[in-house]
């Protein structure tokens, strides 16, 4: 088997919920020992956000696989002094601990660097480490109503909350970008750059075209469900079979292609109303009258047919049962056996990127403190000293 890009490379990470567990289960894919530092007890509060994979929690199957999870009360002078040991080996740094607690413990990005000059430290914290709200706890619907998304989502009878964890998933993923960055020109300058990412100010990043949109034309997007704001036709409609169907049109081309062949009216593509994309914004309710008529007079599967062959982009609006179905998903062979505590094992999906050559990771999910007892017999703990931290429980 191809060693894995990341193979050699160690990450210590004192994490919990979404943002930083996803950055470093992303590392731990390719090829990373990622060593995940837990309250002792209980660990990660992420564990009991539900019991339904076998008992697990969903967030935390998805998140934790091919760790190895150490348990350490970081508040005792033993547990501070096995996590310097621990950084004394490392690479890679992570935290999203509570505001202001990294600094309290000697883990901000500074202290860091004057003990360990070549361990890259990464903090992911809810608005930043400085501003007037530095101190503030930040979890991922706060930051969704903070940037402005949930007025966004929804519909005219009401706002909504993105259905995933989308202001974690930004941090996660611009954090492991970050990390990436950080270890590239480490290898190529011997330069170690501190990696900072807010949860707020990566879902902010998100949200650049409605700012521009609202700044500039006066007036916000507005909520209107699966439709676009922008951009019309572009959303789903009903079948006669009941089922909904998504479709978009993004330039003229289409819009033709729509009217002929589709709804069958080509007088519809010079008329005035619906001749350029902001007319038929403007004219939304009338060009939506037109659409949903046609589709009542077909089924889904003859709806996206006749789509297809005009060269329309669509889709069904697919539940979680079709979506785990997908035939992409199947024929791609996305799908690997993970296993969990306890023995069971579940589907997952690979990582998204493909590299060549290469196999991800996808190791198991680890029960609290699976790892305890042989991380610190490497770092030289004897049985007896490991006993005698138990007593105490510092582990």
């Amino acid at each position: 088997m191809t060693e894995l890009p990341f193979s050699g490379i160690t990450v210590v990470s004192v994490e919990q919920a979404v943002a930083a567990p996803f950055t470093t289960r992303q590392l731990a894919d390719l090829g990373a020992r990622v060593i995940k530092v837990e309250r002792p007890g209980g660990g990660d509060f992420a564990r009991r956000y539900d019991t339904t994979v076998h008992g697990e929690s969903s967030y935390f199957v998805w998140l934790n696989r091919s760790k190895e999870s150490l348990t350490l009360d970081l508040k005792s002078a033993h547990g501070q002094e096995i996590l310097e040991q621990l950084l004394g080996g490392a690479d890679v740094f992570v935290q999203n601990l509570a505001p202001g607690a990294a600094v309290r413990l000697g883990l901000g990005a500074e202290a860091l660097a004057e003990r360990f000059p070549s361990l890259i430290p990464c903090s992911i914290s809810g608005y930043g480490s400085s501003g007037p709200w530095a101190g503030r706890k930040a979890y991922d619907m706060l930051v969704q109503c903070q940037t402005g998304l949930v007025s966004l989502t929804g519909n005219e009878y009401g706002s909504a909350r993105v259905g995933v964890s989308i202001a974690d998933i930004a941090a996660g993923m611009y954090a492991y970008s970050g990390i990436l960055t950080s270890l590239f020109t480490r290898a190529t300058t011997g330069t170690v750059r501190a990696v900072e990412v807010s949860l707020f100010e990566a879902l902010a990043e998100w949200m650049n075209q409605p700012a521009y949109y609202t700044r500039y034309g006066g007036t916000p997007p507005p909520r209107i469900g699966t439709q676009h704001a922008t951009i019309a036709p572009y959303g789903a409609y009903t079948a006669a079979d009941g089922k909904d169907v998504l479709l978009s049109v993004q330039n003229e081309r289409e819009w033709a292609a729509l009217c002929e062949q589709f709804l069958g009216l080509p007088g519809l593509v010079g008329d005035a109303r619906f001749a350029t994309g902001s007319a038929r914004v403007a004219h939304r309710e009338e060009l939506n009258a037109i659409v949903v008529e046609r589709f009542g007079e077909l089924d889904s599967g003859d709806v996206m047919k006749l789509l297809d062959e005009a060269g329309i982009a669509n889709a069904g609006v697919n539940g979680i049962e079709e979506f785990l179905a997908h035939p992409v998903l199947g024929a791609r062979n996305r799908w690997r056996d993970v296993r969990l505590p306890g023995g069971a094992v579940v589907p997952a999906l690979l990582p998204p990127t493909d590299l060549a050559g290469t196999t991800p990771r996808m190791d198991a999910v680890p029960a609290v403190g699976e790892h305890t007892e042989s991380i610190l017999a490497e770092l030289g703990y004897s049985a007896a000293d490991i006993d005698g931290l138990k007593a105490d429980h510092v582990i």
